[in-house]
């Protein structure tokens, strides 16, 4: 496996849990936010300030616009950025110590927000509008937070540069679910249902890849749409590389290491669905 999807899974099953934890969808609702998706839009895009739908449809890119529209500008008039994010990170403090339990006391986290620290700091902000925004705040004190914001940086770092190779590729936010889904990354139905895209879109997007000759009327990939997929997972690694060049690779293996415990306890305990939107497949 290629070092930076396998350093992927890993940091990745650590930042999801954002999404998926009851704590975190509690506190979007107590201050003040309506229903999961708003807490998810607010959340994921307050780095950014008073973010509008415009600016959360180009950076997140795979939502229908009329998800981050029901959501946004209208979250700021419950809540600040500053408000939805303490909240957020308490409800994650909460969260991590639940599913950590002596793991988020212990000396390896301390030894892991070291190197995760270094990584990110071998992180380039050009082009990459998420991670720019999360590197702007403040990073937490408390050692397993600091870790979560550590992953965060980078999945949104590695999230940025999967963007521009999509843009690459020719392959709109939709276009890349469906080629995605083809691929056996992930389930349609699920991917429609979480991301907003109608029968009708999906199917419209399945006939603008099929005059492309990347799928085949089946929804099938082509031998050219297997070839192009392949590219854009390619350069995704590629662009991805930047923190484990910078950490090095003793670093990026000991980090590696420091992970997998943490990863599989969130595993195990069940608060991350598979299969999931995110692509994301079990840890260890």
């Amino acid at each position: 496996m290629h070092p930076a999807r396998a350093m992927w899974q890993r940091y990745e099953t650590l930042h999801a849990v954002v999404y998926f934890a009851r704590e975190v969808a509690d506190a979007m609702v107590d201050v003040g936010l309506k229903g999961f998706w708003m807490g998810y839009f607010a959340g994921r895009s307050a780095p950014f300030g008073e973010a509008g739908p415009e600016l959360v449809t180009a950076t997140f890119y795979n939502f229908h616009p009329a998800m981050p529209a029901r959501a946004l500008p209208d979250a700021w008039s419950f809540a600040s950025p500053a408000d939805v994010l303490a909240a957020r990170y308490s409800a994650l403090d909460a969260t991590l110590r639940r599913l950590l339990g002596d793991l988020a006391d212990g000396a390896a986290i301390d030894e892991a927000v070291q190197l995760a620290d270094t990584a990110t700091e071998g992180c380039s902000p050009q082009g990459r509008a998420l991670f720019a925004a999360h590197l702007s705040l403040d990073r937490p004190t408390a050692p397993h937070l600091r870790l979560w914001h550590a992953a965060t940086l980078l999945r949104e770092h590695r999230g940025d540069g999967h963007v521009a190779a999509l843009l690459a590729a020719g392959l709109d936010g939709l276009e890349a679910h469906v080629t995605a889904v083809a691929s056996g990354t992930v389930d349609a139905a699920r991917m429609r249902a979480s991301r907003g895209w109608s029968e009708e879109d999906w199917q419209a997007a399945v006939d603008r890849l099929a005059e492309r000759g990347l799928l085949d009327r089946s929804g099938a990939l082509t031998p050219r749409g297997t070839a192009l997929r392949a590219e854009v997972e390619a350069t995704t690694e590629r662009l991805a590389l930047e923190p484990w060049e910078h950490l090095g690779p003793d670093g990026t293996q000991r980090l590696g290491e420091l992970l997998d415990p943490i990863a599989r306890r969130i595993v195990d305990s069940g608060v991350l669905p598979y299969p999931n939107p995110i692509g994301l497949p079990r840890a260890g």
